[in-house]
């Protein structure tokens, strides 16, 4: 055979085994650690598979008990991605060296203040801390300025939150960020006199709309979705946005970030720079997890308050720390 056309069949046959071994990874696919809203992840999954042929496999479960999970199997952990509610799950599998860095195009994809500053984990939602209140009992007036006004004795038993949930535990993180511990630590102290105590966001909404309680402290997308669907658990319910840069304007940062381990770095990358690009932001503009986009100019649900308008206190996602907020539980304050 000449010369050249032997060069041309040994380029051709390094070719297609290169586009085999492509071929191959993608028919793989990846596996992804889920502490997302499971139907939010589906989502993305199932979109991400159908533009990319890359197929996805979900494993659900909580943020901090998937956190913990992948710090003990270290190297070994079979997952590629890992996706959060919360940034303080995150923070700790970055303390543990747990993320190989994201590709600077993906980070490039999210606003600043939406994501880490050390790059290797990135923003990929949000949601925002509102007071949810009886709007049949009280009226703008009544409510409180600061989520730290919660603590005065006037509001001894009139609002609730879910303080074993990992939303509450990252808002109480930001408030030891922005306060310190000492602030955090009397608040919490009040809390306990003040506050009623319910499992989940949902059920301490449902609670003051039902007149239960007159307001409580939990996340934005609770009611939105509620009021998406029936509004049977929200109708006499409105949200009150401290704004200001109030503790209770703090806006939590759903993460997702490259596991150190995976054994498919490119196909784990390309999901974080798919779900952060124009793809993935529109679910959640046209979606319904009322959760907003964090992408640079990627618009949220039409029904949200502008994250623009918030005026949340500005916190790097990756200082938040959750331990100190389980010592404060361990403590016996919460």
């Amino acid at each position: 055979m000449p010369r050249n056309l032997t060069t041309l069949a040994f380029a051709a046959a390094a070719l297609a085994l290169s586009l085999t071994a492509v071929s191959a990874s993608a028919q793989d696919g990846i596996v992804i650690y889920n502490a997302q809203h499971e139907s939010l992840a589906e989502e993305w999954a199932a979109a991400f598979t159908k533009e990319t042929g890359i197929p996805v496999t979900l494993r659900h479960g909580g943020d901090m008990e998937m956190a913990n999970q992948i710090v003990q199997e270290g190297a070994a952990s079979p997952a590629d991605v890992f996706l959060t509610e919360n940034s303080p799950a995150m923070a700790l599998v970055e303390s543990a060296n747990g993320f190989a860095p994201l590709a600077a195009e993906t980070l490039r994809q999210v606003n600043e203040a939406y994501r880490p500053k050390s790059g290797n984990w990135t923003g990929i939602a949000a949601r925002s801390t509102v007071f949810a209140y009886d709007k049949t009992k009280l009226s703008e007036a009544d409510l409180p300025k600061s989520m730290l006004d919660l603590a005065e004795p006037s509001w001894k038993g009139r609002w609730a939150a879910s303080p074993t949930g990992a939303d509450f535990q990252a808002i109480v993180a930001a408030l030891v960020e922005l306060k310190g511990a000492e602030t955090a630590t009397d608040w919490l102290k009040a809390m306990k006199e003040n506050s009623v105590a319910y499992k989940g966001n949902s059920r301490a909404m449902k609670a003051v709309n039902a007149g239960e309680i007159e307001g409580a402290v939990i996340y934005h997308y609770y009611y939105f979705s509620d009021q998406a669907k029936t509004g049977e658990n929200s109708k006499n319910v409105a949200l009150h946005y401290f704004r200001n840069q109030d503790p209770g304007a703090f806006v939590s940062v759903s993460g997702g970030g490259v596991l150190a381990a995976t054994k498919k770095p490119a196909e784990a990358q390309a999901f974080l720079k798919w779900v952060t690009g124009p793809g993935g932001q529109a679910v959640l503009r046209d979606g319904t997890s009322f959760e907003y986009a964090v992408g640079e100019g990627a618009a949220s649900n039409p029904a949200l308050v502008p994250l623009s308008e918030l005026d949340a206190p500005r916190v790097d996602p990756s200082s938040l720390d959750n331990n100190a907020v389980t010592d404060m539980m361990t403590a016996g304050i919460l």
